[in-house]
């Protein structure tokens, strides 16, 4: 397959651990956007949260067994190589290069993410690279703040179809069929507390946080 068709998109994020509600949304949105490759990428040190307590290449390896040999889904672990502060405008200028100007390359993040995005490295350039694709919460309803408004300006469209029809430049709001209410914050918690992960987890992913006690101690 040539690049010119691919469609590819990258979700960012700290999986801390990395959970079923993080994959199935990968999932999801693969199937929603018609994405050929989406990157899963791990931030090593986020730079609007505090240090995760796993070492960034513990993260990396849950997020590999958790996604396994799921179609279309690559972890990705570029942002573990680079040096100083992981930016997304970054990893979106060398994802561009890769795949080269005319694929449609689209940025997922979720709401609340999407509510910040103005605080965010170079922000003015993300749409020169990318689509922005937000993933919506039901029932969360919050005014966008003037910033943002200005910032997204015309840019938001209504459907997948007019999201691709060019490479960069667009936004979608995007309602996923099964938002699994699952946070990592709860499960780094039940496993400090010793109780149960069954089904929060991929089977895998809860065997190696388990056989490493990972998130079992904190310093």
């Amino acid at each position: 397959m040539s690049h010119a068709l691919l469609k590819v998109g990258m979700l960012g994020g700290t999986f801390d651990p990395v959970h079923l509600g993080h994959l199935r949304s990968a999932v999801e949105v693969r199937e929603a956007l018609g994405l050929d490759w989406l990157h899963m990428i791990p931030a090593p040190k986020p730079p609007l949260r505090d240090a995760p307590q796993v070492s960034p290449d513990q993260r990396f390896e849950l997020l590999k067994m958790g996604i396994a040999d799921t179609p279309g889904i690559i972890a990705d672990g570029r942002e573990l190589r680079r040096e100083g502060p992981s930016y997304s405008v970054d990893t979106l200028a060398e994802l561009r290069s890769e795949y080269g100007s005319e694929v449609p390359l689209t940025m997922i993040i979720g709401f609340d993410a999407f509510l910040r995005l103005t605080k965010w490295h170079k922000v003015d350039e993300i749409f020169t690279l990318a689509h922005l694709v937000v993933i919506a919460r039901p029932g969360y309803q919050t005014p966008w703040p003037p910033a943002l408004k200005e910032l997204v300006g015309n840019r938001e469209v209504d459907s997948t179809s007019a999201l691709m029809q060019r490479p960069y430049g667009s936004m979608l709001s995007l309602t996923l069929p099964s938002m699994m209410a699952i946070s990592a914050t709860y499960v780094r918690e039940r496993l400090k507390a010793g109780e149960s992960v069954r089904y929060l987890l991929p089977e895998a992913v809860e065997r190696s946080i388990l056989q490493q006690g990972l998130y079992q101690t904190y310093e």
